[in-house]
C-alpha cells in the first residue's frame, strides 16, 4: 500500500470521518462502520483532503482531463479542494463543476455551477462514497445532456466493497452500466488490514473484537469481486 493510502486512512479516523461501531444506514444494513465526509469541515481538512483525492486521481488517469465534476451537493467542496491540490501538485489547472438542484434561469442560467462543461470535455467525476450507485442515475445524464462529452472515470474516497443491486459492489456496476473506470483512493479490505491492532491518536482502532463484526458483516454483504 502506498504511503498516501496509509496517511489517508489514519486522517479519516484523526478527523472522526470514519467511525467504528454500530450504525444503521440508508439500506436499513447494520453496519460495523461509517464514513461521513461531512466531518471535514476546517480549511486545513479540505486542503489535505484535496491533495489525497488529487493523487488518486493522477495515479488513475494523469493529467488528460478537463474539468473535475462534483455532484451537488458533498461534491462542491471535494471538486473545489482537489482542483486547486491538482494545480499545487501538478501544475495543471483543472476547472471544477457541479450542479444545481435547480436549474437557474436569470443571471448566469443553466444547471451547472462553476465551470460550464462544453461538447469535447473529459470529465472525471468525484463523490465521498457510493454504496448503491443512486448518485450516478442523475449525474451522468447532467453531464451527457451537454452532446460528446467523456466522462472518464468516477472517484471516490473510500469503496466500502459492498453488494450494490446484485452480488457485486456498487463501483464495478456503475462501471458496466455506464462504461467508465471506477475507483477509490482506498477500499476496505486496506483500510481494515491497515487499521488491525494499530493504534492511531493514542488507541486501537480495529480490535479483535471489532474485525470480527467487520468479517461477519462482509461475509453478508460483502460484494461477490468476481461478480
Amino acid at each position: 500500500m502506498t504511503e498516501y493510502k496509509q496517511e489517508f486512512i489514519e486522517f479519516m479516523v484523526e478527523q472522526n470521518v470514519l467511525k467504528f461501531g454500530d450504525f444503521t444506514l440508508k439500506s436499513g444494513r447494520k453496519s460495523p462502520f461509517f464514513m461521513n465526509a461531512g466531518a471535514y469541515v476546517t480549511g486545513d481538512a479540505l486542503s489535505r483532503l484535496g491533495k489525497y483525492y488529487a493523487k488518486a486521481i493522477h495515479e488513475s488517469y494523469g493529467d488528460d482531463f478537463d474539468v473535475l465534476f462534483g455532484p451537488a451537493y458533498k461534491g462542491i467542496p471535494l471538486s473545489v479542494a482537489t482542483v486547486m491540490a491538482y494545480k499545487e501538485l501538478y501544475g495543471k489547472d483543472i476547472k471544477y463543476s457541479s450542479n444545481r438542484k435547480e436549474i437557474k434561469d436569470h443571471g448566469d442560467v443553466g444547471i451547472f455551477l462553476g465551470s460550464v462543461i462544453k461538447p469535447g470535455d473529459k470529465v472525471v467525476i468525484i463523490e465521498d462514497v457510493t454504496t448503491s450507485g443512486k448518485s450516478m442515475e442523475e449525474t451522468v445524464p447532467i453531464i451527457k445532456a451537454v452532446g460528446d462529452v467523456n466522462i472518464l472515470g468516477l472517484m471516490v474516497s473510500l469503496d466500502r466493497m459492498e453488494k450494490g443491486k446484485g452480488e457485486g459492489s456498487a463501483l464495478k456496476e456503475i462501471k458496466d452500466l455506464y462504461g467508465f473506470e471506477t475507483g477509490a483512493i482506498v477500499n476496505m479490505a486496506e483500510v481494515t488490514e491497515y487499521l488491525y491492532n494499530r493504534e492511531v491518536g493514542g488507541r486501537i482502532v480495529i480490535d479483535d473484537e471489532i474485525k470480527s463484526r467487520i468479517d461477519a458483516y462482509y461475509a453478508e454483504y460483502g460484494a461477490n469481486v468476481l461478480a
